[in-house]
């Protein structure tokens, strides 16, 4: 009876060990930086670190952010000029058909001079999948 114990002891130990080395060691590390479902990095725990992408991604969107609260005209399907290597660009939600039209994309992004943009809604917030 006693080495039957000992014996399903061990085995709660292995099987606690297992699942610890599983978690910490194969599962990642719990303080990064994770996209949400709109493409924005976001803090993951506590990391100790900012990479640099994620300080450029952030200084776009507030300069996207900047862009748009600066802008006085209608707003409709256009871009709103260029933050480091993002186009800003005004889309409808949902999108329609007038946002895939060439003339409302930004020409440097068209042009390849950045390749990559940010879409905001007509209030100034970033739309789902807004990085891209």
């Amino acid at each position: 009876m006693r080495q039957r114990v000992i014996f399903i002891i061990t085995i709660i130990i292995c099987v606690l060990a297992i699942l610890f080395f599983v978690r910490f060691f194969v599962g990642g590390d719990e303080d990064s930086w994770i996209k949400d479902s709109r493409g924005v990095w976001i803090k993951h725990g506590a990391p100790a670190e900012t990479p640099a992408y994620v300080l450029e991604q952030q200084q776009a969107v507030d300069c996207a952010v900047e862009k748009f609260s600066s802008f006085t005209g209608l707003l409709n399907s256009q871009c709103l000029g260029t933050c480091g290597n993002y186009a800003v660009d005004i889309v409808h939600v949902p999108r329609t058909s007038e946002d895939n039209l060439v003339e409302n994309q930004c020409s440097d992004y068209r042009e390849g001079k950045v390749s990559q943009f940010i879409e905001l809604d007509k209030y100034g917030g970033c739309c789902k999948n807004c990085l891209v």
